[in-house]
């Protein structure tokens, strides 16, 4: 069994959990992501990943309360417990090289687990490690020993609405950097429609630009087909091919409506289990 060996509310909606899966922490990269169950016949939910222990066995997730599993997780498992499955790692892992100035941008919780996991191994490689974390306000932000800063080698935080760090998004402080010549790539995870102005932004100074599209997994191994992308032409899944891909090849319109496909039936399922619990 996955023993759960840590677990901490981020903010009003996402939280940590570490998790003992030693098979998949030895042979976790950076980009991959993994699968959690927490019943037998439960749900499948793809996971990115925040850190991956090979000396303890452990990996740390970052997670929202979004949909019904997700909910069922915080509220009836506590550290002890322990998760049905965890399966991985699971897609294409990134090239971690020495390019230069890294960026990595994100503004959303899979995005904002990424940003330390890569940013850790691309300091690692010896390049020069930039973090962008945005979040909406001083309450959906995260606790400072959660944050990406101690991996970037020039960190800012940014809220929309000021009250924390910058005022401003990832993308206000990405451009100031990249017109002072302080951009040899960018990474990026998070909302979808930033990710889509995030690659219209590097597409105009010709800047390599890897993304996550991991948010619009369903199964998470290419079975259900569910994450199909237009790709340079081309149908791509992004459990299988990706989850990290040039984010000035894929069709973000057609991202964005396929990410639309399932939200009344979370929806739906989500009230259904807080009625049960005599929330709504």
């Amino acid at each position: 069994m996955y023993r759960i060996t840590a677990k901490e509310e981020l903010d009003v909606r996402d939280f940590f959990m570490e998790v003992e899966a030693p098979h998949v922490a030895r042979a976790w990269k950076p980009g991959q992501f993994v699968v959690l169950l927490i019943h037998k016949k439960g749900e499948r939910i793809p996971m990115s990943v925040y850190y991956a222990d090979r000396e303890t066995g452990r990996l740390g997730m970052f997670i929202r309360r979004h949909g019904k599993t997700t909910f069922d997780l915080w509220d009836n498992f506590d550290v002890g417990d322990s998760l049905y499955a965890v399966a991985g790692p699971l897609g294409m892992p990134i090239e971690v090289k020495h390019y230069g100035n890294v960026v990595f941008v994100s503004d959303a919780v899979c995005g904002q687990a990424e940003n330390y996991a890569t940013l850790r191994a691309m300091k690692e490689a010896g390049n020069y490690t930039i973090s962008i974390q945005t979040f909406e306000d001083r309450a959906h932000s995260y606790p400072e020993k959660f944050l990406a800063k101690p991996v970037a080698d020039e960190y800012y935080l940014t809220t929309e609405d000021g009250s924390r760090g910058i005022k401003g998004h990832y993308l206000d402080v990405l451009r100031e950097l990249i017109e002072k010549d302080k951009v040899d790539i960018v990474f990026g995870g998070g909302k979808l429609g930033s990710l889509k102005k995030l690659a219209d932004l590097t597409r105009e100074y010709g800047i390599p630009t890897i993304v996550t599209v991991r948010q619009i997994m369903v199964d998470g191994t290419g079975m259900c087909g569910s994450c199909r992308i237009l790709y340079d032409g081309e149908i791509k899944f992004a459990c299988r091919d990706g989850p990290m891909f040039d984010a000035h090849k894929v069709d973000w319109d057609d991202v964005i409506r396929r990410d639309g496909r399932f939200v009344r039936e979370q929806e739906i399922a989500k009230k259904h289990y807080l009625e049960s619990k005599g929330v709504v």
